[in-house]
């Protein structure tokens, strides 16, 4: 079976890296670039702060402000025809997941036509997506380098699924000075989605070599330094650190994929439009539970990237310590302890589940699940068991 590794042509880090956006751009031989972000970043000051980057390289853009949090295939659509309408031939996505999430359904439908739930699924394009250069703002989603798109359906209230390598981008910018502003809340969920992503690819069935480094060291970075983040947001060593661990969580799920956590995560989205790595985290340590029988060696060295002493442990107990290390984190950073406090309904459950086995990220689970498991596992998150 082949092994194939996706990540974006050209990456860049470190404090400063905005400031070479046009120059970059350049090389894309773009003339007239959209700037998709959200309300905030438009009228913040921080799109204007790209447009004169892009100014400065003799690059038109204009700012399109309508990537909502989970964003929505209305979103897109209205995406499309600002970008037609605009007469551009280039992408930048400005923001967290949400406004990477909606340049790539923007991006996928105005080169190759037709609606976004169209591409739901895993490589349902056939044309070359118009470029896009993805700069992130917050250290969570890695959405700047992997080719997963999540857009809500809103008639199905259901978020979906789009992994497709034509939606890379073809340059990522990580820039911590741009992270510096997100309050606490925002710092643990994004965090915590990267945890998320890096242990379900770690106990992923299509984790590999390439990926299983990455992970480990994600997994390492991420328990060290979030907390001291979300303690501190202008601790600009913490800010790096985990621009760098996000990063390395997506080279890992990009590659991997990922696991129930997020498929059930996202049904929660889809129905409640909640904040995705808030309800990744509260799900996190019920998923990985139900997992650990799947592979308790895996968790074991999970327990280890997170600091847990194992030596002399059995490799049952050893594994069981990364369920509680994962619960330790949550607490310190503040995640809220059930999916109740978030406005859940149980009588959504069943649906939920129904739609949680049918979701991509499902496939790559350790441990197969029925659907009355699902449910068992969403019911013990609303309860905070």
């Amino acid at each position: 079976m082949s092994t194939y590794y996706f990540l974006p042509t050209r990456n860049v880090f470190g404090e400063g890296a905005v400031q070479e956006a046009g120059t970059l751009m350049q090389t894309l031989h773009v003339k007239r670039v959209m700037i998709v972000t959200d309300a905030f970043l438009a009228s913040s000051g921080m799109a204007d702060q790209v447009q004169e980057v892009l100014h400065r390289a003799e690059i038109e853009s204009v700012v399109f402000g309508g990537a909502e949090p989970n964003p929505t295939d209305l979103n897109v659509r209205s995406g499309v025809d600002f970008f037609r309408r605009h007469g551009c031939d280039g992408l930048i996505s400005l923001g967290g997941g949400s406004s990477h999430d909606c340049a790539k359904g923007i991006g996928l439908v105005a080169s190759n036509g037709g609606e976004i739930a169209d591409y739901e699924g895993v490589d349902k394009s056939t044309r070359d997506m118009v470029p896009l250069m993805a700069i992130n703002t917050t250290a969570g989603t890695a959405s700047e380098i992997t080719r997963f798109c999540i857009i809500t359906d809103t008639r199905r209230k259901v978020k979906m699924a789009i992994v497709d390598w034509r939606v890379t981008p073809r340059i990522a910018i990580n820039d911590p000075t741009l992270m510096k502003g997100m309050p606490a809340g925002l710092t643990a969920a994004t965090g915590m989605d990267a945890m998320t992503h890096a242990i379900e690819a770690y106990v992923s069935t299509n984790a590999n070599v390439l990926t299983d480094s990455a992970a480990l060291m994600a997994v390492k970075m991420i328990y060290q330094y979030l907390p001291k983040a979300v303690a501190n947001g202008e601790y600009m060593k913490a800010r790096d650190k985990m621009a760098y661990a996000q990063y390395l969580a997506g080279i890992a799920f990009n590659n991997a994929s990922l696991g129930y956590v997020h498929a059930m995560a996202h049904q929660l989205g889809g129905y409640y439009n909640l904040p995705h790595g808030v309800c990744n985290a509260i799900l996190l340590p019920y998923v990985e539970e139900f997992n650990l029988i799947g592979n308790l060696n895996r968790f074991r060295d999970l327990a280890a990237a997170m600091g847990e002493t194992i030596d002399g442990m059995s490799t049952g107990d050893a594994a069981n310590k990364a369920i509680q290390a994962i619960r330790t984190i949550s607490r310190q950073v503040g995640i809220p302890e059930n999916l109740k406090v978030l406005g859940v309904k149980p009588e959504d459950f069943a649906d939920m589940a129904e739609n949680a086995m049918r979701d991509v990220c499902s496939l790559t689970n350790p441990r197969k699940a029925t659907k009355e498991q699902i449910i068992e596992i969403y019911r013990r998150a609303y309860e905070g068991e």
